[in-house]
């Protein structure tokens, strides 16, 4: 009877000690096939060359090819379905933005995710602000003087932006609503469409990604206002942010991160982490992201939970606000 104990208690003891050398085990043998990083828009813009950046810099670090798969569609919702159900082994990530995990799961009833329980944080990557930008022809040369002209003209302000739902058409929503005054929105297919109508004076205003209006400003066909973050942008370092000129406390950003399927095993997660951090570390990485407007914001995977829920709440606010949530 005591030799039967005697073997029982040593088979226990194996099995424990497998069950503890198992996530070690895990972290050592990964990866051991190529990744998948989905990435939920459209090939080109800064979201695809933050993808590469980091696709470029991970596939080094692990030594596996990282694969870019860009899909896009319903501000990001689509993409980020499909990584939930994707299996949590590590081999499909998605590099998310604001309008995916603020924004989208606040404007419809059914997205189909939810940002704080169907993903496993790995890290947050960075945070970029926008620029508002106006057409010469309009009497304004500061964010005061904007919302004058606005309060003058209710609704005839007109100001476009890439997709109902972007961070940066909530941007001139939130200015609105801090500023009291009426814009009228002109969705457009892209940032591009959008910046090509305000050369061209069809609309008067928008919140533009930094780089994508940079040299049209430095050209003075727009004129640069402010800076939506509330520090200002080393791209751009002489124009105030509008918390600065008009709007105490406005911020709207557009903020990334890392993430995986939940349930995916903590040891992987953990590896990731440092290898996310490390890279966002390295002055080639932070001198790349800085041409795209972009601050590196490494960390620990659990602040990805505080931010998204400070993220969430604020433009769940705005949302239902101004009437955006979907039926």
């Amino acid at each position: 009877m005591c030799a039967r104990a005697g073997r029982i208690a040593w088979i226990g003891l194996i099995a424990l000690t497998a069950s503890l050398a198992a996530p070690a085990a895990i972290a050592e043998s990964y990866p051991s096939r190529p990744i998948t990083l989905v990435v939920p828009f459209p090939p080109g813009g800064s979201t695809t060359i933050i993808a590469r950046i980091l696709a470029d810099k991970l596939s080094d670090a692990l030594g596996r090819p990282i694969v870019v798969d860009n899909r896009g569609g319903a501000g990001g919702s689509i993409a980020a379905r499909q990584v939930v159900k994707s299996a949590p082994d590590g081999y499909t990530l998605l590099l998310a933005f604001s309008a995916t995990l603020a924004i989208s799961p606040s404007m419809f009833p059914d997205v189909g995710y939810d940002p704080r329980t169907d993903f496993a944080p790995i890290g947050m990557i960075g945070m970029a602000p926008s620029v508002l930008v106006v057409h010469p022809a309009v009497p304004a040369h500061s964010v005061a003087e904007l919302i004058a002209f606005a309060k003058t003209s209710p609704g005839k302000v007109q100001y476009g932006s890439a997709s109902i739902g972007t961070v940066n058409h909530l941007a001139a929503e939130l200015l609105a609503s801090m500023a009291d005054v009426k814009l009228s929105h002109i969705p457009y297919k892209g940032t591009g469409p959008a910046i090509s109508d305000l050369l061209g004076g069809h609309i008067s205003m928008m919140f533009a990604p930094i780089p994508a209006a940079h040299a049209n400003i430095a050209a003075g066909k727009l004129r640069a206002l402010g800076i939506s973050s509330l520090t200002r942008s080393s791209l751009l370092p002489d124009v105030p942010t509008i918390a600065e000129t008009g709007l105490p406390g406005f911020e709207a950003t557009q903020r990334s991160t890392l993430l995986a399927p939940a349930g995916t095993s903590r040891s992987i997660v953990e590896r990731l982490n440092r290898e996310l951090n490390a890279i966002l570390a390295t002055d080639e990485v932070r001198q790349r992201l800085a041409l795209e407007g972009a601050e590196p914001i490494p960390g620990p995977p659990e602040e990805y939970s505080v931010d998204v829920d400070r993220e969430a709440q604020r433009w769940s606010k705005l949302v239902h606000a101004i009437g955006l949530k979907a039926e």
